[in-house]
């Protein structure tokens, strides 16, 4: 399988870690210590050798840090981790700290009151992260080697997985036309060139995948971007042995050992986004300028042969998960556990011959773990199913020619009614995200209030973003498009995003709703203005369980929706169906 259910962290282990860690700090005169999630490369998922929070901590989750002082340690984390973070870490070692209500450079002053020398790595802070924290009276920041690489023995090694082509009629463009539009953006910011540290831009841009990190394919590379669409690709000689030809003689490569030289030897003014680039790197530069990543655009709108592939791609996805879902429902054992449920999942997926990876851990819930949002099964926490109201099953698959994110909660007995009601009011927010109708330059801020509205009505609401991007045959989680509270990034055609409200009571049950849409330019309906408008179109196609659907909640029009869409997957999957799978298919896409 490629998920696993091994337990990979201990709260317990954090005491001797931190004391290691501690007596480093003491040796280098360090009164505090930072240790973020993030690696170099500023991604949400990182390599095991770059799991420094975990290890040091025990807390897995995707995004967050710790700082660490010589009598106290804290673990910031966001709502989507308020339950997880203190089932994973010690509460007599680490105090956890809700992010980002309150920041570093608020909670710091209190923790030292009268001042001190904070270490961190610079190859893993950005400058947006430590502007604020420099400006602190009375605290040093202080670049410093890696005190977590210098007191773990056993670390991994760094992954050096080989790269591989992706194929242009899967892309739509060669990248020499990207690297041609690339170029004209750096041009236009008035540099000579861009430095990225972002594997999943590179991938994108030289149409190349890896498998330097599990989930994402990708490898882990840095490149410069020249005015004139030249490309110096930093990385592991050995990782492009597939690709040379591939790249061609306008893409150079350099050993990781010479990026420091070839940092230094850029002429002219030289571009980096301060909330991703490393300050090792910026800093680095004799010319640095501050820009827009002028990749980020790009990548995040799709190209027309891209929205194809990911069509195809969630057809076979949407089939192997009617196929789960059916199993699930009729043919599930008595003593079926969350571990069987993510087992069984990913043998369905299997079974199309074409799946490549999950794109994340499958979070299967059963009851209270439900409400633990991103929550990972392992060995120890395994639940049976078996006496539980409901399931919440949020899964993905990586196919060569697209990346699939999907969640359901489905009964496992008769819903209660407050079970139902909640989830019919999670469903009429995800309904109304599908059926908007928006003006070019809205942002996913401007959207995010539709999909909470129901919950909002009556004193409820959720903890985490409303949609994120995704990519193609990339990372599940892509930016810099989402649909949530704080992003002011205005949605264009072809961009891909999540759509997936919810509702968790800690310690009883979570629903969760999901589908992937896309941004498409609006069909004009007779009377409308003429005027340019966009909308989404939905390409996950799997049944919402009609069973927790309270049906006097909904409006004519909400209910004219679920029609609809239930009379498209039963369209679009049921002929790739046969048997009990598809009549199980046609009963749950029944009129309500």
């Amino acid at each position: 399988m490629f998920q696993t259910f091994d337990v990979t962290a201990r709260p317990q282990d954090a005491v001797p870690r931190v004391a290691r860690l501690r007596a480093w700090m003491n040796e280098q005169g360090l009164d505090a210590f930072l240790v973020p999630r993030a690696d170099a490369h500023q991604g949400e998922y990182v390599a095991p050798c770059d799991a420094r929070l975990a290890w040091i901590s025990g807390f897995t989750g995707s995004a967050g840090f710790a700082v660490i002082l010589a009598d106290r340690a804290a673990v910031f984390a966001d709502g989507r981790y308020s339950v997880q973070v203190k089932v994973q870490t010690d509460p007599d070692t680490f105090e956890t700290v809700d992010w980002p209500g309150t920041g570093l450079a608020d909670w710091l002053p209190g923790a030292l009151p009268k001042g001190g020398r904070v270490g961190f790595d610079p190859w893993l802070h950005t400058e947006a992260e430590l502007t604020r924290l420099r400006a602190l009276t009375g605290i040093e920041m202080v670049a410093c080697d890696n005190g977590v690489d210098a007191v773990w023995n056993e670390r991994p090694p760094a992954p050096a997985g080989a790269m591989s082509v992706y194929p242009q009629a899967l892309s739509g463009r060669s990248h020499a036309e990207k690297r041609a539009q690339i170029a004209e953006a750096v041009r236009a910011a008035g540099i000579t060139a861009f430095v990225t540290n972002q594997p999943d831009a590179l991938a994108w841009l030289l149409n190349i995948r890896g498998s330097d990190i599990v989930r994402t394919p990708v490898a882990q590379a840095f490149g410069v971007v020249f005015a004139d669409g030249s490309v110096d690709l930093i990385c592991a000689p050995t990782k492009v042995d597939a690709v040379i030809d591939h790249l061609g003689p306008d893409v150079r490569v350099t050993a990781p050992e010479g990026f420091a030289a070839l940092l230094a030897g850029l002429s002219g003014a030289v571009g980096y986004d301060p909330s991703s680039c490393p300050v090792a790197i910026s800093e680095a530069l004799a010319q640095p300028v501050a820009v827009t990543d002028p990749l980020a655009l790009p990548k995040a709108v799709k190209s027309t042969a891209e929205i194809a592939a990911t069509t195809q791609a969630h057809l076979r996805d949407g089939a192997a998960m009617v196929r789960f879902l059916r199993w699930l429902d009729e043919d599930r054992p008595d003593d079926l556990t969350e571990i069987g449920v993510v087992r069984a999942l990913e043998q369905f997926r299997r079974d199309t011959n074409q799946l490549r990876d999950v794109s994340f851990e499958t979070i299967a819930g059963s009851g209270p773990n439900g409400a633990i949002v991103h929550y990972r099964v392992n060995e120890e926490t395994d639940r049976p199913l078996a006496g539980d109201p409901v399931l919440l099953v949020d899964s993905g698959g990586q196919y060569l020619d697209g990346t699939t994110d999907i969640t359901r909660t489905v009964p496992l007995i008769a819903p209660p009614r407050d079970i139902a009601h909640a989830f019919t009011r999670v469903l009429q927010g995800m309904v109304a995200v599908s059926r908007v109708r928006f003006p070019r330059g809205v942002a996913g801020c401007h959207l995010d209030a539709l999909a909470r509205a129901p919950l909002w009505s009556e004193h409820r609401d959720y903890d985490h973003g409303t949609g994120h991007g995704v990519g193609v045959y990339l990372g599940v989680h892509e930016g810099p498009q989402r649909i949530s509270r704080v992003s002011q990034v205005p949605l264009q055609p072809g961009m891909i995003l999540s759509n997936e409200p919810g509702y968790y009571r800690e310690g009883a049950f979570g629903i969760r709703i999901e589908n992937l849409i896309h941004v498409i330019e609006a069909p004009r309906p007779e009377g409308g203005d003429d005027r340019d408008m966009l909308g989404f179109e939905t390409l996950t196609w799997v049944p919402i369980d009609r069973r927790l659907i309270l049906t006097d909640l909904l409006s004519p029009d909400e209910r004219a929706w679920i029609d609809g869409y239930h009379a498209t997957v039963a369209e679009k999957i049921g002929p790739l169906l046969d048997g009990a799978d598809r009549d199980w298919l046609l009963r749950m896409t029944a009129r309500l």
